[in-house]
């Protein structure tokens, strides 16, 4: 009995865990139907894509494109308004599909750099929130509050590129509570596997 009992608790921790992981991260087809190419409304196409989506620290980029026919590299702001690699945050992928996490909240910047594709709409901007979502309903900053709540500081996260992707800076926080991050669910995933393991050793 002892044994189903160790086997009912492991696979229920499994599931928990696999749940975690999954819950914390959300894949985005960069473009949907049309991929990573060049768009044939110029950067419109993609500017619209991004504009009914969300995107998180943890979030994942699909970028669907033929190798040797284009590739991703993130760079600054003003290298994606000129088109231009330089000051490029880590290096151009060029190997499709490419999958690019996000590891970093703030504004994140994808460009083509073959040939003028860029030039020809082939770009991405997106911003992407951190460990906390703006609040439903800011302040007024010319009222005063007549309750003050404590602000507490949240984890912060690395601004160095991931070895899948790249990822930029901050946005504004609130007071709702924090989607997990994806370091976030693979120590919890980490920490109910070597629970799972534990249990099955002891009991």
């Amino acid at each position: 009995m002892d044994r189903v009992l160790c086997m009912v608790v492991i696979g229920a921790l499994t599931i928990a865990s696999l749940l975690q992981v999954t819950t914390a991260q959300t894949r985005h087809v960069v473009g949907d139907n049309i991929g990573w190419s060049i768009p044939n409304n110029g950067a419109a196409a993609y500017t619209n894509w991004a504009s009914g989506k969300t995107f998180r620290v943890g979030d994942v980029l699909v970028f669907n494109f033929a190798t040797n026919q284009h590739d991703v590299l993130q760079v600054p702001k003003a290298s994606f308004d000129a088109c231009g690699s330089q000051n490029a945050i880590g290096d151009p992928i060029m190997t499709g599909p490419a999958n690019v996490t996000l590891d970093s909240p703030g504004d994140h910047y994808y460009i083509c750099t073959f040939g003028r594709h860029c030039q020809a709409g082939q770009k991405l901007a997106i911003t992407v929130s951190g460990t906390s979502t703006p609040a439903a309903n800011p302040p007024n900053p010319s009222s005063p509050s007549p309750v003050s709540t404590p602000v507490v500081p949240s984890p912060s996260s690395s601004n160095q590129p991931s070895a899948t992707g790249p990822s930029g800076s901050t946005t504004p926080g609130g007071s709702t509570a924090p989607p997990p991050s994806s370091s976030t669910a693979l120590f919890a995933s980490f920490f109910i596997s070597l629970s799972s393991i534990a249990l099955a050793v002891f009991l």
